[in-house]
């Protein structure tokens, strides 16, 4: 008989996190810890050596980050910078001090800098400056993967990294101004049918160029990469290069997402673009080879998934703008 498992998903209410437990809790033989922040402020740390002495846990996935747009990354610079290193910290310390086995660290592909050459390739790290209006989330995600290739290093532990592309799908925040592109733009859309509005202003130019994943391809993904041996994960990285890009392959415009989500919403009026804000970098395509060659790859495309998530997105009243 299978013994037990029991994980720990952090964030377990968001969008990432909400994924993960959607496919995880498709397996049998798997126990589910789980807190609200309500219930465990990840951001102090004795209360989180607490929970994790307090638990025996085999698994971490470590999805809790605060996360936004271009407007919240530049608006709560000090927030993205310290309530993540905290969180991470906390979680990834206490995960070690209690001898959990196994974490996975989710961060993001705007690690990079910000004129990497196309497609990035792991290797992108540190190479270059960063993107300046995102570069406080970036810089904790950047310490987020050291941290845990350091723990591998000293103490033998087995803290995998994995960074994703541009996510969107069910239980993302539709926030009008914090949010990322997809939901932003949806809602804006949306709102813009239901009022019988003329025109819909887009922030920035248009002519960046983005890479976007389906949540629930993203979660897949990840515990594919949890899953394999330990001993396979390592040949397919180097100690100081460990992290792994979790995309498509495959970027558009931001003026062609515009025209898709306009055509799905059933928007007919004007289209501005408002140049005076920011475009943020100006193209961000991962070189998801390492993916492919740990055998995974997407199954969602674009037009299904931006039609699977506005279907969800009009059964929200609230449209989880917080």
């Amino acid at each position: 008989m299978t013994a037990q498992k029991t994980i720990f998903i952090s964030g377990h209410n968001g969008m990432v996190g909400s994924a993960l437990m959607r496919q995880l809790s498709k397996r049998s033989h798997l126990r589910f810890i789980t807190r609200t922040r309500a219930q465990l402020e990840l951001t102090n740390q004795a209360d989180v050596f607490k929970f994790f002495e307090d638990n025996d846990i085999d698994e971490v996935y470590l999805a809790a980050a605060k996360v936004g747009g271009i407007h919240a990354n530049k608006t709560y610079p000090v927030e993205f910078l310290y309530e993540n290193l905290s969180v991470q910290n906390n979680v990834i310390e206490a995960a070690h001090r209690s001898g959990v086995p196994k974490l996975l660290f989710l961060g993001s592909s705007c690690i990079y800098p910000r004129l990497s050459e196309q497609p990035i390739a792991e290797a992108a790290l540190l190479t270059g400056p960063l993107e300046p209006t995102n570069a406080p989330y970036a810089l904790a995600k950047i310490a987020g993967i050291k941290l845990c290739e350091a723990y591998n290093q000293q103490y033998g532990r087995d803290y995998r990294s994995v960074m994703p592309t541009n996510l969107y799908g069910m239980n993302d925040n539709f926030h009008p101004e914090n949010s990322h592109v997809i939901p932003a733009l949806m809602r804006r859309f949306h709102e813009a049918v239901l009022g019988g509005h003329a025109e819909v202003v887009i922030w920035g130019s248009g002519t960046p160029y983005r890479e976007f994943m389906h949540v629930d391809d993203m979660a897949s993904a990840c515990i594919h990469i949890m899953d394999l041996p330990k001993a396979s994960f390592d040949a397919a990285i180097t100690p100081h290069l460990s992290h792994v890009n979790i995309g498509t392959g495959q970027d558009i415009s931001i003026a062609q997402l515009v025209e898709k989500l306009a055509e799905l919403t059933k928007f007919t009026g004007k289209i501005t673009y408002d140049t005076t804000k920011p475009d943020g970098m100006p193209r961000k395509r991962l070189d998801t080879t390492k993916l492919t060659q740990l055998g995974w790859s997407p199954k969602i495309d674009l037009e299904t998934g931006l039609a699977q998530t506005y279907d969800w997105f009009k059964t929200q009243s609230d449209y989880r703008a917080t």
